[in-house]
């Protein structure tokens, strides 16, 4: 079976720039890009027939004219129709082709948290098999500047590595969010200050151990800058990210298929860039 990266289109305009990134990326990582679109399972059967074919037509147009505004070359392409709901048959595709990464575009409800939990990009980012990329800003260029906040967790040591691995020629900001306990009863303490001081400098000694640990096990590992900032992990990304408009956020997932994590709604309510969610493991 070929490697593959797999790409869910609607075909709305909103899809286009996924589309582009798709190509980009299956091209850059040598795997086939398999294109596909969920069918409505209710349309009467010799419309659908009629339907299959405008869809594959309209992909097929879609892509010529993407690598000629982007300038891409094309990786080899395979464009594909099913039926079904379609979260369930992008997860079933992505299961039966072994897909390195799936891509999707921005879903629509910008803005709008609580209309969040029954789109399909959310649907699909709780239960697939492999990370999921859903992006919405032009593919000028490669990412150049990819940002992972990170913690002692399992799951943001198999995100680091996976950004390690997968993009070894960009820059990796490494973010973490730190509070501690008396700050706002003790915060204005000479004691407490020094305390403090040297509480974030063990942290930061921590986080740089594991850091290091885990790029000895890898080759050809990209720059990376880590950075210690005080606050509420939320607050914290979205403040860098106005700040420093990195390309790409890159998160881990907890594992816990009925659940998303405040920093996932944020991030795909506000889309300040293109999002990278990864398994726990």
């Amino acid at each position: 079976m070929p490697r593959t990266i797999l790409f869910a289109t609607d075909l709305s305009a909103d899809n286009r720039a996924a589309f582009a990134r798709a190509l980009r990326l299956a091209y850059a990582q040598g795997v086939q890009l398999d294109v596909l679109h969920v069918l409505d399972p209710y349309l009467p059967r010799r419309v659908l027939l009629d339907v299959e074919s405008a869809v594959v037509e309209d992909i097929t147009t879609m892509l010529t004219d993407l690598r000629e505004d982007y300038a891409l070359e094309a990786p080899k392409t395979l464009i594909q129709t099913v039926t079904g709901s379609p979260h369930v048959e992008i997860v079933r595709e992505a299961h039966e082709r072994n897909a390195e990464l799936i891509v999707l575009g921005m879903h629509r409800k910008r803005g709008q948290k609580d209309l969040l939990a029954g789109t399909t990009v959310m649907r699909v980012l709780r239960s697939a098999p492999c990370p999921v990329v859903v992006s919405s800003h032009q593919p000028t260029q490669p990412w150049q500047h990819i940002l992972v906040p990170i913690d002692f967790s399992l799951t943001a040591r198999h995100t680091l590595k996976e950004a390690l691995i997968r993009f070894p020629e960009a820059t990796l900001t490494l973010l973490h969010a730190w509070t501690l306990p008396g700050e706002r009863e003790l915060g204005s303490q000479a004691y407490y200050a020094h305390w403090r001081e040297h509480e974030v400098q063990r942290l930061r000694e921590q986080l740089s151990n594991e850091v290091d640990s885990l790029m000895r096990e890898l080759e050809g590992v990209p720059d990376v800058e880590l950075v210690l900032e005080q606050g509420a992990p939320c607050d914290v990304l979205q403040a860098y990210m106005k700040r420093h408009t990195p390309d790409l956020v890159m998160i881990g997932s907890r594992g816990q298929p009925h659940h998303t994590s405040q920093l996932t709604e944020m991030l795909l309510c506000e889309p300040h860039c293109d999002l990278m969610l990864c398994r726990a493991w």
